[in-house]
C-alpha cells in the first residue's frame, strides 16, 4: 500500500474531525447528560481493541452498560448467539435505558472521533476487534495491515449478521481495493445503513 495514500487518509481524517467535532458538541453534551442522569458510572467507556500491526489501544464509546458489564460477560457467555470469539446476546440485561437509545442510533460510537484524532483509528477501515491478535488465524492477520476504522465495508454490507470470517473477507477485500473514492462511498452508505439499522 502506497505511503502517499496513508498520508492522504490521515490528512482527510484530521480535516473531517476539525469540521465535524464542533458541530457535534451539542449532541455529545446531550448524550453525556443523559448517561449521567440515567445510571452511576463513567460517561465515556474505554475498551481495549486491536489496531494496526496488532497494537492494542483504548477505543472510546459512550457508556451504554452498567458499571460491572465486563464482569457479568463471563456469566452470560452461554447465552451468546454468535460463535466465539464474538459475543452477542438478545436483550442484553447489562444495557441501560439510555444505552439502548444510544446503540440504536449509533450515537455511542461518536467518541471514537477522539481515536481518529489520536491516530489510533481512521474514518474508514476494518472495525477493531476486542480480542487480541493472538486469537486470529494466520489469514485473519491481513486486516491488521491498516488502521481500524469508524466504519467499514462489513458495516454497510453485513453489519452484525455476518460471521467473523465473513467480516474478515470483507476487510481483506477492502484493503485490496482501498482508494479515496471507495472510502467516500462507504461513508455515504454508512448513514442510511445506520438509520435503517441494516443487519443490526
Amino acid at each position: 500500500m502506497a505511503f502517499d495514500y496513508r498520508l492522504v487518509k490521515r490528512l482527510v481524517d484530521l480535516m473531517v474531525c476539525a469540521v465535524v467535532l464542533p458541530l457535534l458538541l451539542p449532541v455529545l453534551a446531550a448524550c453525556a447528560v443523559a448517561i449521567r442522569l440515567d445510571t452511576p458510572g463513567p460517561i465515556i467507556f474505554g475498551q481495549w481493541r486491536t489496531g494496526r500491526d496488532g497494537k492494542r489501544f483504548k477505543m472510546y464509546k459512550f457508556r451504554t452498560m452498567v458499571r460491572n458489564a465486563e464482569e457479568l460477560k463471563a456469566e452470560l457467555q452461554h447465552l451468546s448467539i454468535v460463535r466465539w470469539p464474538d459475543f452477542k446476546i438478545i436483550d442484553d440485561p447489562r444495557i441501560t435505558r439510555v444505552g439502548k437509545i444510544l446503540r440504536k442510533t449509533s450515537l455511542d460510537e461518536l467518541p471514537q472521533f477522539i481515536n481518529v484524532l489520536k491516530g489510533d483509528m481512521t474514518l474508514v477501515g476494518p472495525r477493531p476487534t476486542s480480542f487480541s491478535a493472538d486469537t486470529y488465524a494466520l489469514w485473519h492477520t491481513a486486516r491488521l495491515e491498516v488502521a481500524p476504522g469508524l466504519t467499514g465495508l462489513w458495516q454497510i454490507e453485513g453489519r452484525n449478521q455476518a460471521s467473523f470470517d465473513e467480516r474478515l473477507r470483507m476487510d481483506i477485500k477492502y484493503i485490496a481495493t482501498m482508494r479515496p473514492m471507495g472510502d467516500l462511498k462507504i461513508v455515504l452508505r454508512t448513514v442510511p445503513a445506520v438509520l435503517l439499522r441494516k443487519g443490526a
